[in-house]
């Protein structure tokens, strides 16, 4: 296997620089590999897909239904052997786009269910646990073997998403939500020390980070250390608890009294009174995302990592110079009164990450078997060594960033820790939101975690309660 993988991989890197001519410039990798090369490794770590002569759902058409076409709309200079060049050639299907809109697709899909002509299959992320309780979605058991090799990895997720013994999501893979951005030409400058060194020598804590954000807000000098897309939950997520928690059951508990929830909270609430943050009263108010962090400004970006697959100027223009390794990036940091273990929040509601299959689909088996085919792909190391080079090459990441992105997957995939509010009824998100967002949005005088907690608990424990009930009712109707 090992031998196979190191001549697959020569044969990419050597075809990557092919016709780079005298300028030296890197072009993206336009390469498309067999079938048979990706199956012949996973194969051999008892990984496979089906026969393309007798697999299930081959030749068909799968209906997919979303806001956005992953699918079709890509340059096909920088995809190479995806999911769904597998799909399409490997088992002569294809897909038909079912158009909504984010704001839309509920009603959208409960008008089409009713009418008879549900789609097939579309983005699991936001669908449970309601979309089971409500039956706009349907257990997937009959058609994804979890315990098969291809999906064995990700059972501990799909177990998350379970009510009895039957599962709702399809969980192809995760990724983490957010991490640390920061400019590494502004961390030297104000003499301190590296983020990410900081966490390979197991010393990237709460304190160093509330320390360094101290040193280096004035609100005076408009500096700001702390901004970001969601850095509000931060230091929750990085304590490896949330606020809405599940058991083995399926069932929803308060986890309020969390003491590492307490610990962060009154964390975020020293670095908001503290003036570290630009974002009191809201997020983003700088301006763009990464506004200030070029200039020296703002210190450190709570954001994903796909900005940073953003062109390369544009990248530039904003968080700093790629070519000179300014732009650099480390997991949330731990709290070192806690466990001792980083924590990432995982996040999978894009189509790389997880799929459902509808309630009434015409073609559950064409939906699964594309769920195979995307499964297969974001595991082949063939097509995983290719995506880095496409890193490299397209949009100027260096080692270090290549390394702690696959050390910040590694740590998300080790505690699965999801959104557990993102289908919840619209009492018990309100509250989760009010919890999370509360003491950022206060402005100068946020509330303390005991105020915002006691404010809502009779709230928040209400709204549980009546979860659980649906809950509790539609297990009982799958006995029936």
């Amino acid at each position: 296997m090992k031998r196979l993988l190191s001549l697959s991989l020569a044969l990419v890197l050597i075809i990557s620089f092919v016709g780079c001519g005298k300028s030296n410039k890197r072009q993206p990798i336009r390469l498309t590999l067999s079938t048979e090369d990706s199956e012949a490794i996973l194969a051999a770590a008892g990984i496979t897909l089906p026969d393309a002569e007798t697999a299930v759902g081959a030749n068909s058409v799968v209906k997919y239904f979303g806001w956005g076409d992953p699918f079709q709309n890509y340059s096909e200079e920088e995809i190479v052997n995806t999911g769904y060049w597998t799909f399409r050639e490997k088992y002569k299907s294809k897909i038909e786009f079912v158009e909504t809109t984010y704001f839309d697709f509920s009603v959208d899909l409960a008008q089409l269910i009713i009418a008879a002509t549900p789609p097939d299959t579309m983005t699991g992320g936001w669908s449970y646990p309601m979309g089971a309780i409500k039956g706009t979605i349907q257990p997937v058991d009959q058609w994804i073997d979890f315990d098969d090799p291809l999906w064995a990895q990700m059972k501990p997720l799909a177990d998350k998403f379970a009510i009895g013994s039957q599962h709702y999501q399809i969980c192809i893979q995760t990724a983490p939500s957010n991490v640390v951005v920061y400019n590494r030409r502004v961390i030297d400058e104000w003499g301190f020390d590296d983020p990410a060194t900081l966490y390979y020598n197991d010393e990237w804590t709460w304190k160093k980070f509330y320390d360094m954000c101290l040193d280096f807000s004035d609100p005076d000098e408009d500096r700001f250390a702390l901004d970001g897309y969601a850095y509000e939950g931060m230091f929750v997520e990085s304590s490896g608890q949330q606020y809405l928690m599940s058991d083995e059951n399926g069932r929803y508990y308060s986890n309020l009294d969390a003491p590492q929830i307490e610990r962060g909270q009154d964390y975020l609430y020293n670095l908001i009174k503290n003036d570290c943050s630009y974002s009191r009263g809201g997020w983003g108010l700088r301006g763009d995302f990464g506004a200030g962090m070029r200039e020296g400004l703002c210190l450190f970006y709570v954001i994903g990592e796909s900005f940073f697959t953003a062109p390369v100027e544009e990248v530039n223009a904003v968080w700093g110079d790629m070519s000179e390794n300014e732009v650099m990036f480390a997991p949330l940091p731990r709290d070192e009164s806690g466990d001792g273990i980083y924590y990432m929040p995982s996040s999978f509601i894009d189509i790389k990450g997880s799929l459902v299959i509808i309630k009434d689909a015409p073609n559950p088996e064409g939906a699964a078997l594309l769920a195979s085919c995307l499964r297969f792909k974001v595991i082949d190391p063939i097509v995983v060594a290719i995506d880095e080079q496409q890193l490299r090459d397209v949009y100027l990441w260096n080692d270090d960033m290549i390394d702690m992105s696959k050390e910040c997957k590694r740590i998300a995939d080790a505690n699965f820790i999801m959104g557990s509010a993102n289908n919840v009824p619209s009492n018990l998100q309100s509250v989760c939101d009010r919890l999370g967002r509360s003491i950022v949005r206060g402005g100068s005088s946020p509330s303390t975690w005991a105020q915002l907690k006691e404010s809502n608990r009779d709230a928040f424990d209400y709204a549980i309660e009546e979860l659980n009930s649906l809950i509790d009712e539609f297990a009982e109707s799958l006995n029936e």
